[in-house]
């Protein structure tokens, strides 16, 4: 009886917890649409900073032989591209995947990877955060080949945070177009803990780190990193600061379980990429609870992600 009482009340106390985060996070929300009235108006020109200079695309491009880095599909065009002999050299990515962390970023990529025009680089690089020190060429390596036509794409979570991030973007590339897969703040924190805890079993109860002093009902400690990262506006406001609106796309993802298709039409026409990537692609596994690909890239069997 004890242990069914106990059991009651954590199960109650985690509740009321997501309560009032929920009642938080609505009270510091911001409108995206309506977010530019909130800050200053994005500059026309370019922000010049004094940061490792850019090495210019012409200068930055390496040939390498077809068969290098991750495979996908080869359409017709670059079938017929392959046919005549031309090589496909390595590109800094004109599109970038900055966050968020547990919204859904690795569906998405998966997801947009199908298409036989975009080429992603295999693993989260970290290099506007982690490896900026090593300067563009490093970065360049690190991606994969791409053909005329074809687009690079990286995926790093962690960029939407970085304070320095924004300004080292813009200069890599000022047209660069971001990608921010955002989800509903709660559930992303409670996400975030679940990862956070099944690698650290010592961690304290979810309830008692949301809460200032770990005391129910009390201030929500917004230092507390699930919370800190759910707090969208806070870093959204530093990259608008170097990108127009226009250049970002923001990503549902919880749409992206539901109905991953029509935020796939939505991120190739932000790509500018021809709709290649449909309903056809994609099937529910009831078990499982999530979208499942009928073939990802370089696997033609079917493949079931989590967000």
């Amino acid at each position: 009886m004890e242990i069914l009482i106990s059991k009651k009340s954590i199960g109650f106390l985690f509740l009321l917890a997501s309560i009032l985060i929920y009642i938080f996070f609505v009270y510091n929300s911001c409108v995206v649409s309506n977010f530019p009235k909130a800050i200053p108006k994005w500059r026309a020109h370019p922000v010049i900073a004094q940061e490792i200079p850019l090495i210019h695309y012409s200068s930055s491009v390496r040939v390498v032989s077809l068969l290098e880095g991750n495979e996908t599909d080869i359409s017709p065009k670059y079938r017929f591209l392959k046919e005549q002999g031309l090589r496909p050299e390595k590109q800094l990515p004109s599109a970038l995947i900055i966050g968020v962390k547990k919204g859904g970023t690795r569906a998405l990529l998966e997801f947009i990877r199908v298409h036989p025009d975009v080429r992603a680089a295999g693993s989260e690089v970290h290099f506007f955060d982690r490896n900026y020190a090593k300067g563009f060429r490093w970065y360049r390596e690190r991606m994969p080949a791409t053909l005329e036509g074809q687009l690079t794409i990286e995926k790093t979570p962690s960029y939407f945070i970085t304070k320095e991030a924004p300004r080292r973007v813009q200069l890599m590339n000022p047209s660069t177009k971001l990608l921010v897969v955002v989800r509903d703040p709660v559930t992303r924190a409670i996400s975030d803990y679940t990862q956070a805890i099944s690698k650290k079993p010592e961690m304290k109860p979810f309830e008692q780190l949301v809460f200032v002093n770990g005391s129910i009902g009390s201030i929500i400690d917004t230092s507390w990193g699930p919370i800190k990262l759910g707090i969208y506006s806070r870093y959204l406001s530093r990259w608008l600061k170097f990108f127009p609106l226009s250049q970002l796309l923001f990503v549902s993802g919880e749409r992206l379980v539901v109905d991953p298709a029509i935020e796939l039409k939505r991120v190739q026409d932000f790509l500018g990429l021809k709709r290649v990537v449909t309903e056809k692609h994609f099937y529910f596994n009831t078990t499982k609870g999530f979208p499942c690909l009928f073939k990802s890239e370089g696997n033609s069997a079917p493949h079931c992600l989590e967000i």
